[in-house]
């Protein structure tokens, strides 16, 4: 046989090849009356968009869907990409108090855990990055779920949060002579590091720690700093040699400061910072998480629940300032992406805190990027989440309505695909 011949034998062969796994792709058409495009903010009006497997392959405007293929109407509904809430624990709920949650174990964290990620699944956050957790319950859970064994969103995970002792992340409230701490807790820089080394071994994907005190923690003054800067710095530097974002929940102005000049990834609650801060995140390009509806919420309900009266007033305290200062770091550019805290709030009902972050100084647009386009860069997902555009995974959401119009109509999502699997479809 000439070689010509074979040349042209294995082109054919190539190409047959080619055609039978197009052909053995599962292919749908999503069609529905607009398309939110958080890339180039625009609406797209009558949408096609065809999906292969898992991907998006094409959008196109206007567009036809081919006789007898494979359809799902959306009617006059508008999509978009499916939400990222970038702040969130899984493992607990709002009932939750610093009393209650003494009785909750590793092993009830990672069945929290598994009802949790569904319901935000459920309610259209298809991407979530999980910022503490006990024994590594949430590592468990984002194996479970990327292996298909239980539904949920696409998860980061962080493990137990670092703090010091007596901190906002060591409130374990048992007397002295049982030698009690929370997980995570390192005093010093060599301590930290081993802290960061460990939770590698067993699979986290970011670190987070506590720069400063917090409002659900017995003690602590909400604005005070936790953790030298040595300490912090030596925190970032092993988490990022080992290929690892950090997060510190940080409300002070100072703690802020102090951890963004560490090289943090992210600033979490980021509640009092002021411009010096704000300008120091702008220059460093630090993400802030400013979850505005947390305060209001507790201020509201935190009394029923049964939170002690002073993190109540915590709350009270931090939700008088939150709306100038969340104005401010709009105003000025900062990279402010959508994280909620839920488990304080209850899971679920997470994309209430959009309509406040509108109310409070972003367009519907861009509170729309924070929880699609800048919450990928963030999760170091561009490309792959935060748009419906080709390449990308197929994960989309439906509402009635459009949100560019109406903000809370995202609070009432009746159609969530994943992946390309279709987890609702309310009629």
């Amino acid at each position: 046989m000439n070689s010509n011949l074979t040349k042209q034998m294995t082109l054919v062969f190539a190409l047959c090849l080619l055609l039978s796994v197009d052909a053995a792709a599962d292919t749908t058409y999503v069609t529905a009356q607009r398309l939110i495009d958080p890339i180039d903010e625009e609406l797209i009006r009558n949408p096609v968009v065809k999906i292969e497997d898992n991907r998006v392959v094409s959008v196109v405007a206007n567009g036809t869907v081919p006789t007898g293929a494979s359809r799902i109407d959306l009617g006059d509904a508008t999509i978009l990409p499916g939400l990222a809430d970038v702040h969130a624990h899984l493992s607990w709920y709002a009932t939750d108090t610093n009393v209650s949650f003494l009785s909750v174990s590793h092993t009830d964290e990672a069945i929290r855990s598994v009802i949790n990620a569904e319901v935000l699944l459920l309610a259209g956050f298809t991407s979530v990055r999980n910022t503490g957790a006990g024994g590594y319950a949430d590592v468990s859970v984002r194996n479970a779920i990327n292996e298909g064994r239980i539904p949920g969103p696409r998860l980061k995970v962080s493990g137990s949060s670092l703090g010091i002792t007596g901190g906002h992340c060591d409130q374990n409230l048992f007397p002295k002579q049982y030698g009690m701490k929370n997980d995570g807790i390192a005093d010093g820089p060599w301590a930290a590091r081993e802290q960061v080394r460990e939770h590698k071994k067993y699979g986290a994907d970011l670190i987070k720690f506590c720069a400063t005190g917090g409002i659900l923690s017995k003690g602590t003054e909400v604005g005070t700093r936790q953790y030298t800067m040595e300490e912090m710095q030596a925190i970032v530097d092993e988490a990022h040699t080992q290929g690892m974002k950090v997060a510190a929940h940080a409300h002070g102005a100072e703690g802020i400061r102090y951890a963004i000049e560490a090289g943090v990834d992210s600033i979490e609650h980021s509640s009092l910072i002021d411009d010096e801060g704000i300008a120091l995140a702008v220059k460093n390009g630090t993400f802030l998480t400013m979850d505005i509806y947390t305060s209001e919420y507790l201020v509201a309900e935190g009394e029923n629940v049964g939170f002690m009266p002073e993190m109540i007033e915590k709350a009270r305290y931090v939700h008088e300032r939150r709306s100038d200062i969340f104005a401010r770091a709009v105003d000025a550019g900062a990279k402010v992406v959508f994280g909620t805290d839920s488990s304080v709030i209850p899971h679920g009902t997470n994309a209430i805190q959009l309509s406040r972050m509108v109310e409070y100084g972003m367009t519907p647009m861009q509170a729309i990027q924070s929880a699609t386009t800048v919450a990928a860069e963030l999760l170091e997902w561009e490309g792959q989440t935060g748009a419906i555009d080709p390449g990308y995974f197929a994960d989309i959401i439906a509402v009635r309505g459009n949100p560019l119009e109406d903000i809370s109509s995202l609070e009432d999502v009746f159609f969530v695909m994943k992946d390309g699997h279709v987890y609702k479809h309310a009629q």
